[in-house]
This record gives structure tokens, sequence and C-alpha cells, in this order.
């Protein structure tokens, strides 16, 4: 589980000499990451604020954060899943907005209703810059474009889209962990 890893000259070094991913690729990886992540396996995942995708409850979010400030019932894959939305003075500190969606369909291929699925964050501007995001989890596994826009994607569930400028994050995905991509 990456959390916290600090970027030694080893990482760096190795992160230029990672192949490059076609745009393209890395987008449809980034969307296949967040349409998948109610099938996505149990193995641990990047946490963030104390959520952990698919293994924190809401029971948990909500002893941690409290009522959200909105509810909204959702359908994905055939699958009834709910989404709690914290944002004004409900949000965590530093952000505009955070959603946590709960509904996970297990390896044991039961369906987890009150499991968390996905964790978004909205940020505001500067709070992630990019030197944050790479001191914190590392350096990515992939990096590339989505919309025009800079992308860093880890295997461990956290997908990080970059402002116009490249400067800082704003948005994060926190997935359950998702497999490598197959040539």
């Amino acid at each position: 589980m990456r959390t916290h890893e600090t970027a030694g000259m080893g990482e760096v070094a190795r992160r230029a000499r990672r192949a490059s991913v076609r745009p393209a690729a890395l987008g449809a990886l980034a969307l296949w990451m967040l349409a998948m992540g109610p099938l996505a396996a149990p193995a641990r995942a990047t946490e963030w604020g104390g959520i952990e995708p698919g293994i924190s409850g809401k029971e948990h979010v909500r002893k941690r954060y409290g009522p959200a400030t909105r509810e909204a019932a959702k359908k994905v894959e055939g699958y009834d899943t709910t989404e709690w939305i914290y944002e004004g003075a409900r949000a965590p500190a530093g952000l505009i907005r955070m959603t946590v969606e709960f509904g996970l369909l297990g390896t044991d291929q039961q369906y987890k209703p009150d499991v968390v699925r996905i964790v978004r964050l909205d940020p505001k501007p500067l709070v992630f810059p990019k030197p944050t995001i790479f001191d914190g989890w590392g350096p990515p596994d992939l990096e590339g474009k989505q919309n025009d826009r800079d992308m860093y994607v880890y295997r461990d569930g956290l997908v990080v889209i970059f402002d116009a400028e490249g400067i800082a994050a704003v948005t994060m995905f926190f997935t359950p962990p998702q497999p490598a991509p197959k040539p």
C-alpha cells in the first residue's frame, strides 16, 4: 500500500526509463479502472483520509465524516449503488468536494452494497501540486493525458488528473487496486 513514499533518485531514474504509453490507451485504462471498481479484487488499496476502497464501509465513513451533504442512488453495471457527497462546510479541509461511492462485487461474487467502491476528491486549487503527489504516492505506474490534461495512474487504485497547466491535481480517484493491463 503506497501512502507516503518519498521519491528518491532511484525512483526518478526508473521513471525516466519507463516506456511511454499512448494517451488514448492510458485514458482507456483510467476509465476502465473507474468503471470496473465494483468488480475489483479485495487486495489492499491506496487509502485517503482513513477510507480504504474495498475495505471501509458506510458506518466507518459516517463515523469519520458525519452525514453527507447529500446522497444519491445510482445503478452501476446493474447493481444499486449509493453516492455520498460532502461539500461546502462538510467537505474535508482543502477540498471543494469529496464523493464516496458504495457498492462492490467481491471476488466471491457477493455484492456488498455498504463497502466503499470509489472515493473522488475535488481539491481546492494548489492543494495537491504534482510534487506533493509524487512525494506522497511515489512515481506513477503510468503517465499520460486525458482530455489534454496530465494524468497519473497507480495500479494500487489511484488516478490523478491535473489542471490544464499540469501544476496541481483537480480530481483524484481512489479505487480498489487494479490488475496490470495485459500487453
